[in-house]
Parts: structure tokens; sequence; C-alpha cells
């Protein structure tokens, strides 16, 4: 008998208890790492392992992760680059340039939700703040680590 991995009961367990932000802006990511640092004290960061590969029409691209582990309320923050030269992760979501990934229970209170998102909206350089729903994501798989 062969045991087969169920790969969307995985993909749905990556996404229990998440909520998820789109952002469009004119700021770098470094630029928006900071501001977001300085505004709301999440202290994203990268490494080489917080990246994620996708190959599209014979070429590789790059999208980096910067992630921010917030113990005291259980959470996990996940920064996804969207866009890198011309592609997207999530081609769904093409005009979004972040997308913030909250893994944990406590962002499930919709009053702390929209504070996060207002306070996003004040940083100079951001466009648009908006909750993406799981549903609309179709290419979803591309976000799992």
């Amino acid at each position: 008998m062969k045991l087969k991995l169920d790969d969307d009961q995985i993909s749905d367990n990556f996404f229990d208890h998440t909520r998820i932000l789109g952002i469009a802006t004119t700021l770098k990511n470094y630029q928006l790492c900071f501001q977001i640092e300085k505004q709301l004290q999440v202290d994203f960061r990268t490494s080489q392992d917080l990246q994620i590969p996708l190959e599209k029409n014979k070429r590789t691209y790059s999208f980096t992760v910067y992630e921010f582990l917030e113990p005291a309320i259980a959470t996990e923050h996940f920064l996804y680059t969207n866009k890198n030269d011309g592609e997207a992760l999530l081609p769904e979501l093409q005009h979004l340039d972040f997308i913030w990934l909250l893994k944990g229970v406590f962002f499930n209170n919709d009053e702390v939700f929209k504070d996060l998102q207002q306070n996003l909206r004040t940083i100079q350089g951001i466009q648009l703040v908006t909750e993406v729903a799981h549903e609309k994501i179709k290419s979803r798989d591309n976000l799992q680590l």
C-alpha cells in the first residue's frame, strides 16, 4: 500500500488562522520594511531560506519573503514581494506589490485587524491596503514556505 501526501490538506493547514493584506506602494521593499518597523514596530527580516523560486517561460524568478515572529501574541508575519522583473508571485493579484500574511488567532479580531490596516495607510508611499480573501487566491501554493 502506497501512502500519498494530500497537497490540498497541507495547503489548507498552512492557511488555518491566517488573514491576508494586499499592499500597493511606490516604496522599494527595504523602504517599506523600514517604514513598517518605524510606524508599527514590526521588524521584518529575511534570509536566503526565505526566497521563493518560481519558474516561468524557461526563466527562474526569485521572490523575497520577510518574516517577523511575535511570540507574545503567537503570531507570525510574512511579507512577500509580489513582483520580480515583470512577473508576479500571485498573477491574479498582479496589481499588488506586496502580500502580508498574518498567521495566528490574534488578528482574527476584526478591530485589531482594521487598526493594522489603518496604521499601514498612514505610511507615506502606500497607495492601497486591502484584505484579500483566501478564495481569491488561485495560486496560493506559491505562498507556502
